[in-house]
């Protein structure tokens, strides 16, 4: 019975991608004990690895491939996206740049001397950001995490609450129509959703591999979001729930 059920929960990951305790508990019906107990075998296998309050598959997931291996993946598409979002940005806008692999593109085609403030919590987009001398730079996060190359972590909210953020381009690991723009960090989540509550204008930076998908925390729901910026390989579903949401979605 046990074999079974770790085989049938390993299929169920496989499918999902991501998932809390509570879910898998509820799902098979059995005690958290239990669970936790089935979830170590796959974390030994290296089939899934543990995240705050669930689990990711790892077994040929892009998710955790390097920052290096997903910045190339779909590169031509992500270069796109983001030189294309530098047209909204204006002068002595407040802006967030989020971390990803998409995010920091935003900055390659803009004018170098503009006048802006800019807060971020990527590396990548620190270290373009110092070319640019009228740029006002704001860095947020306690903690380095090399996976991803951002920074995460923050000991008061109130150190994003007193920002008045004109326009936030957002990165995710996945979105749906109806569970929005998501991803699988807690602590990355926690900024991301103190960034949307604080933005006028959120910009979802997203190419089309991320569609149909949904990952561990919610930071943002359609509804919130001004404007989708992705590639022409979006489905015509998703065309025509996001255009009934009144959201505006740019396919280049």
């Amino acid at each position: 019975m046990k074999v079974k059920r770790i085989h049938q929960l390993e299929d169920y990951l496989k499918n999902k991608q991501e998932a809390s305790l509570e879910e898998l508990k509820d799902y098979f019906n059995v005690s958290l004990n239990t669970i936790r107990r089935d979830i170590n075998e796959l974390t030994k296998a290296s089939i899934i690895k543990k995240v705050y309050g669930g689990v990711v598959y790892i077994k040929n997931n892009q998710a955790t491939k390097a920052f290096e291996d997903r910045n190339v993946s779909h590169l031509t598409e992500k270069q796109k996206i983001g030189q294309y979002c530098a047209t909204f940005i204006k002068p002595h806008d407040i802006v967030y740049l989020d971390s990803g692999t998409t995010t920091h593109f935003v900055l390659d085609l803009l004018d170098k001397d503009i006048e802006f403030t800019l807060i971020t919590n990527s590396l990548e987009v620190i270290n373009k950001a110092v070319e640019f001398k009228n740029v006002t730079l704001i860095v947020i996060g306690e903690t380095y995490k090399r996976s991803t190359k951002s920074f995460t972590g923050i000991s008061d909210d109130q150190t994003i609450n007193k920002f008045n953020i004109n326009k936030a381009f957002m990165s995710a690991t996945a979105f749906s129509i109806d569970s929005g723009a998501s991803n699988s960090d807690l602590l990355e989540n926690r900024i991301k959703k103190l960034i949307c509550d604080r933005a006028q204008d959120i910009f979802l930076l997203i190419d089309d591999s991320k569609f149909g998908k949904t990952s561990l925390y919610t930071y943002c729901h359609l509804k919130d979001i001004h404007t989708i910026v992705s590639n022409v390989g979006v489905g015509e579903n998703y065309i025509n729930h996001i255009e009934k949401s009144k959201t505006n979605i740019i396919l280049l």
